[in-house]
């Protein structure tokens, strides 16, 4: 080959190279681009309805409270809060613990319908999502609770009562947000759940009532196609859920529930239960956020052997 001949083969690999170098960044940065801070509420509370979510204690039988909320990617969730009514001037040192389980929309994770109840359709599964539940006296979240409004009522409450057109009165009382640091993140593919927060309360007299939010959603909410309405249980029910809104309150109206999410998501995650679903999502993150240390600073986890032990969980779901 002559030496112009030389010449222009070198040239044109050049362009080559320089064409899929660029294209390699194009594509690193459209990647990058669509990671983004996740942050979901259905809105604050708006005075219609206080229903139980507690634990198990003397005199008093486990009732759960859920509400969904959807992720279009995966998401680690490292935050949330929680908004309640408490009786006037409760302690709030009373508040012991704070639990929370996220579950499946039925029929996902159990058995077929009972026909106990109305309907199950669009209601929580029966059981939760194991890999997601987080427990403050586990060590596995953080909680903080303050006093947002000294006199807050509700039209409805929902406590003991649970049956078709029942329900109790409504009562006024202090309203309480509950800030959430997850210890251990909550790593979710995309799909919709319902979350479930429980508070356990060191008073025979008081009950933390989750406060119902505006449903159709409407701002500071962030409204979604497919938002369901909120749902309770206790133990007599389970693993069955009545409606709050059309079983128990029978007044035409739904309600959702005054909570928020929030975390990162992590477009370029594993697919949970392939052969690379771990060692994807854990490249994803450290292209994500530059390091996996830094991966492990920015989401929450206390290092990063509890960062990739909270992939590994994902991923074996």
């Amino acid at each position: 080959m002559n030496y112009l001949g030389q010449q222009t083969t070198i040239t044109r690999a050049r362009k080559a190279f320089g064409c899929a170098a660029m294209m390699a960044s194009i594509l690193l940065i459209a990647q990058l681009a669509t990671a983004e801070t996740f942050s979901f509420t259905p809105g604050d509370p708006d005075g219609k309805v206080g229903a139980s979510s507690r634990p198990a204690s003397p005199g008093k039988i486990e009732t759960e409270t859920a509400d969904d909320f959807d992720l279009q990617q995966t998401t680690i969730i490292n935050k949330a809060t929680i908004k309640g009514l408490l009786p006037t001037d409760t302690d709030l040192t009373k508040i012991k613990d704070v639990e929370v389980e996220v579950y499946h929309v039925f029929p996902f994770d159990s058995a077929p319908f009972s026909h106990k109840v109305p309907s199950r359709t669009n209601s929580p599964s029966d059981v939760e999502i194991g890999t997601a539940t987080r427990d403050a006296n586990a060590g596995t979240l953080k909680f903080l609770p303050t006093v947002e409004n000294a006199s807050f009522s509700v039209n409805h409450t929902v406590v003991n009562n649970l049956k078709v057109n029942g329900g109790e009165p409504g009562m006024t009382g202090e309203e309480v947000e509950i800030t959430v640091t997850f210890t251990s993140p909550i790593i979710l593919p995309a799909g919709t759940y319902f979350f479930r927060p429980e508070v356990s309360v060191d008073d025979a007299n008081a009950n933390f009532l989750l406060l119902s939010a505006p449903r159709p959603i409407v701002p500071p909410g962030n409204a979604f196609v497919g938002d369901k309405q909120a749902w309770i249980r206790n133990s007599n029910l389970a693993p069955d859920w009545l409606r709050i809104g059309t079983d128990i309150i029978v007044d035409g109206d739904t309600f959702n529930m005054a909570f928020s999410l929030n975390g990162e998501t992590v477009p370029n995650a594993g697919t949970p239960g392939t052969v690379n679903c771990k060692g994807k999502t854990i490249s994803a993150l450290s292209e994500q956020f530059g390091t996996l240390d830094d991966a492990t600073l920015a989401l929450g986890f206390s290092s990063v052997t509890a960062l990739q032990d909270g992939v590994s969980l994902f991923c074996g779901r």
